[in-house]
């Protein structure tokens, strides 16, 4: 019992030696706000060890010195993020009086400052710089500059989140900035409809749109089907037209090869005596005819993307091939000529080619699935 008492008392000093070691290292390469809060943190244990009281009483001083110091020399400059950078000094100055503050002993003896309202005075500069940033953005009215101006307003609320003016410019900026893009319902040249064939249990249309939607790849282009778009009055700016240039579903074709095999077999066994058998052997002769049938199927989806002025923008081709066979035989001849190899192949269950249905199925499924890659690869470039 003593032992383990003993292992414990050992354990913990031993861990406490390691902590005051830390934040003394911290200490000595200058890193001094990490070293006040690690110290902050220890002393909770053990408010009155005079090691760590003395490491987070200089390591303040010291962290404060060198952040007022680069405080007073970004107020003096010209740049217009030297408000964010006050910001981020005075977070970190504020950072390390929270930690201080939670130990109540010290608190008396560090008498950290208290710079939340330096912290609501800047994080509001920084705010209205971004605003303002913003506000310049969108008076260029190209696509990229609302989207450079969605992001202005982004950091303008992470600094300021109950600025009612950022926010409807927030919104305002998006509308302008993102890109609508429409999915027409997939077309053959003539106009033939391949929606009714699904994919994973949906439409080919609904199951691509609805891919897009759940990973577009890019924040500024949402895309719709047709139906949704006009029913939600969405302005568009693009439109993908499906067009299927070529479908193939392949025919039966039978390849036949012949092999000839023979054996020896005993044809008659003579008995002279118990001990002696005499046997006599013939050859035996077989045909194997080995058919190899194939059926070979493609489709070929073309991708055309064009704007609100109906002028082609972008064109892709998706090609997407089935490619079935089986192998099955029959014999003509001695069945006794047949190894157990042969009598295998001849006696292999036959298979039944898929279906026009489910050749279309995975046809539709490959071209979906490459389709998505490309559209969703385009359009990451806006």
């Amino acid at each position: 019992m003593k032992l383990k008492l003993y292992i414990t008392i050992l354990s913990a000093f031993s861990l406490f030696a390691f902590s005051c070691k830390t934040a003394s290292k911290l200490y000595e390469k200058g890193n001094y706000d990490e070293a006040v809060e690690l110290a902050a943190k220890k002393l909770q244990k053990d408010p009155k060890d005079p090691k760590l009281l003395d490491i987070i009483n200089n390591s303040y001083s010291y962290a404060v010195t060198d952040h007022e110091s680069r405080i007073h020399s970004l107020s003096l400059s010209t740049n217009e993020m030297r408000y964010e950078s006050m910001y981020n000094e005075y977070l970190s100055l504020q950072r390390m009086y929270d930690a201080i503050y939670k130990v109540p002993s010290v608190l008396e003896i560090v008498k950290p400052f208290d710079y939340s309202e330096y912290l609501v005075t800047y994080s509001k500069k920084a705010s209205e710089v971004r605003y303002d940033r913003g506000i310049a953005f969108m008076q260029r009215y190209t696509k990229k500059s609302y989207q450079d101006a969605y992001r202005e307003f982004q950091l303008a609320l992470s600094f300021d989140a109950g600025n009612p003016d950022a926010t409807i410019k927030l919104n305002e900026a998006y509308e302008y900035a993102v890109t609508n893009v429409v999915i027409l319902p997939m077309q053959q040249q003539g106009g033939y409809v391949y929606s009714s064939y699904s994919v994973g249990g949906n439409n080919f249309d609904d199951q691509l749109v609805r891919d897009l939607q759940y990973n577009s790849g890019n924040q500024f282009v949402k895309f719709y089907s047709a139906w949704d778009a006009r029913s939600q009055n969405v302005r568009i700016d693009q439109e993908v037209d499906l067009r299927i240039v070529t479908m193939d579903i392949g025919r039966q074709y039978d390849n036949r090869t012949t092999r000839k095999v023979s054996k020896d077999i005993v044809v008659k066994e003579t008995a002279y005596k118990p001990d002696s058998v005499v046997k006599e052997y013939a050859k035996v002769n077989a045909n194997i005819i080995t058919t190899r049938r194939t059926m070979n199927s493609s489709v070929q989806l073309q991708v055309n993307v064009r704007n609100s002025d109906g002028r082609w923008v972008w064109n892709d081709n998706v090609n997407a091939v089935h490619n079935w066979s089986t192998d099955f035989a029959t014999f003509n001849g001695y069945e006794r000529a047949l190894s157990d190899a042969d009598k295998q192949i001849v006696n292999r269950r036959h298979e039944f080619a898929p279906t026009e249905s489910e050749i279309m199925r995975v046809l539709l499924e490959s071209v979906n699935n490459d389709a998505l890659y490309r559209i969703r690869n385009h359009f990451n470039r806006y």
